[in-house]
């Protein structure tokens, strides 16, 4: 036989599960990405970022390791803090 105000109880017991999903959720959201842009040909580009006072090259090693060793720039960019470069994998 319930109790009056169990299921309240039952509730109660599941709020912080509710709420830490609710915070995981949020936080998945805001990390997440715009899909791909994809070139004239169809190549998809990508983004990486390296600190702006740093060496730009780890972008550029970055951009050949995922590449398998050459791509294209398609735009770069400086917000100060961070340095950009949005290239797309040359054809295979």
């Amino acid at each position: 036989m319930k109790h009056p105000g169990s299921s309240l109880l039952s509730d109660m017991r599941r709020l912080p599960f509710v709420a830490t999903a609710c915070v995981v959720l949020a936080a998945l959201s805001a990390c997440s990405s715009s899909p791909p842009l994809f070139l004239s040909d169809g190549r998809p580009t990508i983004q990486v970022q390296c600190p702006a006072a740093g060496d730009r090259d780890s972008c550029a090693q970055q951009a050949r390791a995922r590449c398998g060793g050459t791509y294209d720039t398609v735009n770069t960019s400086s917000d100060g803090t961070n340095y950009n470069l949005v290239f797309a994998c040359n054809a295979k």
